[in-house]
This record gives C-alpha cells, structure tokens and sequence, in this order.
C-alpha cells in the first residue's frame, strides 16, 4: 500500500513536467507526443465536449476519489511542491485537521458555474486550475495584465499552499470542489481502523487536505486528495485503503448544511494592474526612426482561424493561454476587455496571420480553435479590410502584400473585394500610413467560407 504514494509522485512528477514543456515549447515540436496532456483536464474536456473522457474521469472518482487532483491537474501538483517546501523549511511544524468550509467552495462553484453560464467564461477562468497553471508558465515572465494576474495568482496559491496545504484546492478551485461533491461517495478510499489506532496524530500531521480527523477516527472523503501520506505515516497500520466502510459514512467530517449548498446572490468584481508595455522602435531600413503605428477600434474582435465564430470561442476559451505562447507571429494577444478577458485576440501590429500556419489550431485543447488544414484555412474568412481614404498614401503596399490578390488600387486608392478578404491582416501590417493606419481588418461575428 506504502507504494501508492511513490507511485503516485513519479506520475504527478510526469504530468507536471510535461504539461509544462508544452507550455514552454517555443518550436512546436513537443505538441506530437504532448499535445494531449491538456486535452485530458477536465474543464477544457467538458468545454470540448469530450464526454467519454469527462466521464471516465467523474467515475474514477466515484471509485477510488480524487486522483484527478493528486495526478491530473497540474495545479494540484504545484500545491504539492510548496508542501514539500513547507516540510522542507520547518520540519517540526505539522498540519492538523480543520472543519471543511462548505459554505466557501461550493458558493465559489455556483459563482462559476453561472459565471460560465452566462458567457463569462475569461472571468471564471481566473479560478480554473488548468487555466491558472498554464497562464503563469507562459506569462510570469512577460508583461501587462496578464502578467500581473500570473503572478497574483502565483502568490496566492503559494501562501495558501505553503501554510494551509490543499485549502486553495479544497476551497476556492471549482474543478476540486466539483469532484469532492463525488467523492464523499467514492467506493475506495482512506478508513482508520479504531481498535489499531493508537492516536499519535502522525497520519492527521501528515495530512496535507487536512481531512482526518483522528479524535473521531474519520476522513472527509470530499476532500481526500488521494496523496497517500497518511499511509506512510503511520507505523501501527491503522490506516487502511479498501472499500469504505459504513462508519466513516457518505458525509464524513463536517455535514454539509443544505442552506449553504443553495446558490448565494452577489457580485463579481475583477480587479487588475496594467502595466505599460515598453515596445522596440521601429526602423524604416535601419536608417530612420518610425512613430509607432495606431490601429482603429475594431467594433468585432478578431479571433483566431478555426474559431467559427466569436460565440463559439468565447464559450469555449479559458483563456490558458496555449494558443498565445505558440503564436510565432506573435499575433494573438490577451484581451484587456471585461467581457473578453485575457482570452485572445488577433493583433496586427508586430506581424499578420500567415497562411502556412496553423499552430494555434493545433493545440487548442477545448474546441475554442478547431484544428484545420492549411488549405482549408486559405479559403475562411474571419474579417474584412476597411480602407481609411483620409490616412491613405497611395502606395500600394497592401495590394503587392495581399495573399489572395483581395485588394486592388482604383484611383490611386485601395478597394477591397470583400468576398476574397481573408482577413489575415498582411495589409494591416504592411501598410506605411501613421500614426492612425490607412487600411484595418475588421473582424466578422460568424466566420465565413470564400
């Protein structure tokens, strides 16, 4: 039994690493043999609608409880780390048991759960664990609000792991507090044999979900995270794994008040730091020095090829951010908007969307960029170029840049054929008018076929 829990590290050693090469996989080359390590959590799952993996996931932890949490979910894991840092450091100081707060995690569920109803999904995401993880790998180490948000999230994680072991897990993370309402119920688990136990406390001290409570030889399931310490601890082998036995009841620890499961009405309030983005100057053939180029207002967003729409990715982004570090143009970029936070959108200022690539479709884990060919991406539309006659020089840059020949120069101004427009944004790009730019991609709400 002892041997589950190494087992177990050198799997959640596995899952971390690898989920974390693939974030940080600037070639891309990773994505063939990782590239389903994202696809396997839960929240991109359901949002991919991947119902076998969702409920093969939502049965193992009927069976055997939480190894999700312990093995799956890379935050999971990360709080691990800072336990291991907290023994590490003070080795004399011990984790005891504390009443679950029910009323906390599962008003934070229902919060999410209407956040993501309402089509507010980048705001909920700020919580999601897979989303959280992955935006601090890719962005610790950049800038604006992104950035800003990977830290806070790093911090807070952090204190509450290193001093409270899985509170964050247990408490405020919608996926572990989802799962816990199925693994109170879990087959398989954790029971303490009384007539054994001799009540050292070692296996309560050991507890890093801080789910046992060795006064009344109980374990709160709905929390048990399945790290297995509890096993090693204790040398009178009174801790036992099997199946659960009718002492340790469906409701072990505190019992849930209904009145605290109900839905509790209240506000959101997101709050964060921008920070302002220090950009290189441009030069114009090494030897002038460019102002730096404004793009209009689009009134839609662009969103990446293969989003089919702008409803259908913003009810399927979590905004993780994959999609942004694995962009070598470098064009999507995090949404700044409220209602869109922190998911991507396409930018044109540092380069346009080229027609051979197709990475981020590629590693979109829930269904919010569906994969697509290169050929088949040639003929979608996701906007339309609009010429500003006022700011335009007459060059004909955006004509001699255009991939499918949409732009033609009339009377010495652009004209766009709508209906060849990708919206690649190569015009955008190129063209030399500033400070405002005389030709702009507007986005469209339902992509189309040309």
């Amino acid at each position: 039994m002892k041997a589950l829990k190494y087992i177990r590290i050198v799997l959640a050693a596995l899952m971390l690493l690898g989920i974390t090469a693939l974030l940080l996989d600037a070639t891309g080359m990773l994505r063939h043999y990782l590239g389903w390590m994202p696809k396997v959590q839960l929240l991109p799952a359901i949002l991919a609608l991947n119902f076998v993996l969702v409920a093969a996931i939502l049965l193992v932890t009927l069976l055997i409880g939480r190894f999700y949490c312990a093995v799956v979910c890379p935050l999971g894991i990360l709080q691990d780390i800072f336990v291991w840092a907290h023994k590490l450091i003070f080795p004399k100081r011990k984790f005891h048991y504390r009443k679950p707060q029910n009323w906390l995690r599962y008003t934070v569920l229902a919060v999410f759960v209407i956040l993501m109803v309402l089509g507010l999904g980048s705001i909920a995401s700020l919580v999601a664990p897979y989303s959280a993880y992955a935006r601090m790998v890719t962005n610790i180490h950049g800038t604006g609000l992104v950035h800003w948000v990977a830290i806070a999230t790093l911090c807070c994680v952090g204190v509450m792991s290193f001093v409270w072991g899985r509170l964050w897990c247990n408490t405020l993370c919608p996926v572990g507090s989802l799962l816990s309402l199925l693994s109170r119920y879990r087959l398989f688990g954790i029971r303490i044999d009384a007539d054994k136990c001799g009540g050292c406390r070692k296996c309560e001290h050991g507890c890093k979900a801080m789910c046992i409570d060795i006064d009344n030889k109980k374990v709160d399931h709905s929390r048990c995270v399945n790290c297995f310490n509890c096993l090693t601890e204790c040398k009178a082998g009174a801790i036992k794994l099997g199946v659960k036995s009718s002492a340790s009841g469906v409701k072990d620890g505190e019992k849930i008040d209904s009145s605290r499961r109900k839905f509790v009405a209240g506000t959101v309030a997101v709050g964060a730091a921008m920070a302002v983005q220090a950009q290189e100057q441009k030069m114009d053939g090494g030897l002038a020095a460019l102002m730096d180029k404004s793009v209009p207002q689009r009134k839609t967003p662009l969103k990446p090829f293969g989003a089919r729409s702008l409803k259908n990715f913003s009810q399927h982004c979590t905004a993780c951010q994959l999609c942004v570090s694995k962009c070598p143009e470098h064009v999507l970029r995090p949404s700044t908007k409220l209602d869109s936070l922190m998911q991507p959108e396409m930018n044109y200022t540092d380069g346009y969307c080229r027609m051979a690539c197709t990475r981020c479709s590629e590693v979109c884990p829930t269904g919010a960029i569906l994969p697509i060919g290169k050929e088949e991406k040639t003929a979608i539309s996701i906007g339309v170029a609009v010429v500003l006659k006022e700011n335009c020089i007459s060059c004909g840059t955006c004509a001699r840049h255009c991939p499918s020949e949409a732009i033609q120069m009339v009377d010495g101004y652009p004209a766009v054929n709508e209906s060849r427009c990708l919206g690649c944004g190569a015009c955008e790009y190129y063209c030399p008018a500033r400070p405002v730019t005389a030709i702009y991609v507007e986005g469209r709400e339902v992509h189309t076929e040309i």
